[in-house]
C-alpha cells in the first residue's frame, strides 16, 4: 500500500514497477514531442532504431530483423516509439510493435499486435507472441501476420 504511517515511516508501494514507470515516462516524453514537429518517416524510424540500438545484444538482433521484415512487406507502415518500444503504425494508429525481454525483465520477447490489426478470427485470437529468436520459419510466420493485419 503506497503513502506513509500516521508515524511518517514509509511503506512500501506496490504499484507500478520502476521499469513501467520508466515506460509511461518514455511515453509521456513521445507525446509531448509528436505535436511540436511533422513527424515524417524519417524521424520514427531514427528513434526507432535509437532504442534497438539499446537493446541486449539477443533482443537487439531480434528487433534488427522485425524491422527489415517490417520496411521490406509492409513498407506502408511508418515506425515510431511508442512507450519507448519499436511500434510500426498506419494511418498514426499502431499495428505491430515488439517489446524487448529486457523493457520488464521478461523471460522473452513479445512481438505484438494492437487493436487496428485486422487478425480478428471468430470470437478470440492471438495478439501477442513470444519470441526468443528469428528462424527461417519464425519469419515466414511473422510476414504472414504482419501481411493478414494491414488487411
Amino acid at each position: 500500500m503506497a503513502g506513509t504511517t500516521t508515524a511518517g515511516k514509509s511503506k512500501s508501494y506496490e504499484g507500478f514497477s520502476e521499469d513501467e514507470r520508466a515506460a509511461m515516462k518514455e511515453r509521456a516524453q513521445e507525446l509531448k514531442k509528436s505535436p511540436r514537429k511533422k513527424a515524417g518517416a524519417a524521424d520514427g524510424e531514427a528513434d526507432v532504431l535509437a532504442k534497438i540500438a539499446e537493446m541486449p545484444p539477443a533482443d537487439k538482433a531480434m528487433a534488427e530483423r522485425l524491422h527489415a521484415i517490417v520496411k521490406e512487406h509492409a513498407p506502408g507502415l511508418s515506425p515510431k516509439t511508442w512507450y519507448g518500444m519499436p511500434a510500426y503504425a498506419k494511418d498514426g494508429k499502431n499495428i505491430v510493435f515488439f517489446k524487448s525481454a529486457d523493457k520488464f525483465k521478461s523471460r522473452y520477447a513479445t512481438l505484438g499486435f494492437e487493436e487496428n490489426a485486422m487478425l480478428d478470427d471468430g470470437a478470440m485470437w492471438p495478439t501477442s507472441f513470444a519470441l526468443t529468436e528469428i528462424t527461417p520459419d519464425v519469419e515466414a510466420a511473422i510476414v504472414g501476420l504482419i501481411k493478414r493485419a494491414l488487411g
